[in-house]
């Protein structure tokens, strides 16, 4: 007998958390069973029932080309045929640093690690090495990973779950991470002034996803630049989703405002469990070898994430030309949501970087936190399942960016415009 996506479902509750390995999986604020995939190629999901969904959540994010791109697996393939680890330096590792430093600006060296998360907290060390200082400021609806640091007003799973704030983070902990609002620079501006010489460090999404896709408001980045310059306070661009995919060189080259530190996600593998944090000569000079920064990890720049990573780099690197077509299929399907819900009258605010983009069911200007939370969640839940039905896979939460790929043809974003009219018609006629 054939597995469903609802036994597995009720097996893994038997031996996993929830079911699930990763809360963003879990249909909690949907409600229902996760779909189980089997497989997926280009923009299309197999799940183990056989249904078919077109994809936007591209793994959440790093899928810019689709699943199971023909060079990436190539490449895994042959890497695998050596070994699939060495626990030794190899040159592929040397080839990914080199490329990433010519596609992104400010990164003299760079460090590979093993996730997003863990790119984030090392990029926190180091910068606390460095200044000498303890404090960082983060912002309300940031997710930077589940770092002690970072779970304090989080975005992402933590907010889809109403824990914005975890069990488990010390006081002491806790008391060194500050809180500023998203796209306010007078938030920061009151806190920097209130532990002037304390604050080591700033982290921000430069386009938020985990609360939802919101861009910096005009200004705010280059705001942040120069405070941090003014107090000598570290800025670090959190890039884990931003990073070579609303630019060839990020955030950082899309809106011309370099951070000191820059981190790296699953992008930097293909989708293999991969992260990497990179800055300056002078900052990253303070990492162990070469400094008293202590970070290591047996797997990092393991050589199956190394050789994906470096052939999806390099092919965008090559021909930058997917950017102009991905910005071209995320305003045709932004224009077709948008007359969507014009046409049934739906209140709803389409907020889009790049290949990124969010739909929120509210009135307001989506710009914050507390903007974001105006979003109609039921209506969000009843659209998510109608999607589903008709065969689009969405992020199960109303708090997180939708991801396009290149390999989303026109056909499949009629699709989806077609399939958002039938679900948001049967959702407002509940």
């Amino acid at each position: 007998m054939l597995e469903t996506s609802k036994t597995l479902f009720e097996r893994a509750q038997q031996s996993i958390p929830g079911g699930v390995n990763s809360p963003a999986r879990a249909f909690n604020s949907v409600g229902g069973a996760p779909v189980f995939l089997e497989q997926a190629r280009g923009s299309v999901l197999t799940d183990v029932d056989g249904k078919e969904y077109i994809d936007y959540v591209g793994s959440w994010g790093p899928m810019i080309l689709g699943h199971a791109y023909g060079p990436v697996i190539e490449a895994v393939q042959e890497a695998a045929a050596k070994s699939t680890s060495f626990g030794a330096p190899t040159e592929i590792e040397v080839k990914m640093a080199e490329l990433v430093k010519q596609m992104a600006p400010g990164v003299d060296k760079i460090r590979m690690v093993n996730s997003g998360t863990e790119a984030c907290m090392s990029a926190i060390r180091v910068a606390r090495g460095y200044t000498g200082r303890d404090k960082v400021i983060k912002f309300e609806g940031n997710y930077h990973g589940h770092g002690d640091s970072f779970l304090i007003n989080a975005g992402s799973g933590a907010l889809t779950l109403g824990t914005p704030s975890s069990p488990g983070v010390t006081e002491g902990t806790a008391k060194d991470t500050l809180t500023a609002d998203f796209n306010d620079l007078n938030s920061v501006k009151k806190l920097l002034n209130e532990y002037k010489g304390e604050v080591a460090a700033i982290i921000v999404e430069p386009v938020a996803g985990n609360m939802g896709c919101i861009p910096p408001q005009k200004g705010f980045l280059a705001g942040l630049r120069e405070l941090c310059d003014a107090q000598d306070t570290v800025l670090v661009f959190d890039e884990v989703m931003t990073g070579f995919r609303v630019a060839q060189g990020g955030a950082q080259q899309r809106f011309g405002v370099t951070a000191d530190i820059v981190t790296y996600g699953k992008i930097i593998g293909a989708g293999l469990p991969v992260g990497a944090f990179g800055g300056s000569r002078e900052i990253m000079q303070v990492v162990s070898p070469d400094g008293p920064v202590y970070q290591a990890g047996t797997l990092s720049g393991n050589p199956l994430a190394m050789a994906a990573g470096y052939a999806l780099l390099s092919e965008l690197y090559e021909n930058p030309v997917h950017y102009d077509e991905l910005e071209e299929k995320t305003t045709y399907l932004f224009r077709g949501m948008k007359e969507v819900f014009e046409h049934h009258e739906v209140s709803a605010t389409i907020n889009r970087v790049g290949s990124m983009m969010s739909v929120f069911f509210t009135r307001e200007e989506v710009r914050d936190f507390q903007t974001a939370q105006t979003t109609n969640r039921e209506l969000f839940r009843d659209f998510f399942h109608g999607m589903l039905t008709n065969g689009v896979y969405l992020p199960p939460s109303p708090f997180e960016s939708w991801f396009l790929a290149n390999s989303h043809t026109e056909a499949m974003l009629d699709e989806t415009i077609t399939a958002a009219d039938t679900a948001i018609a049967d959702a407002i006629n509940s």
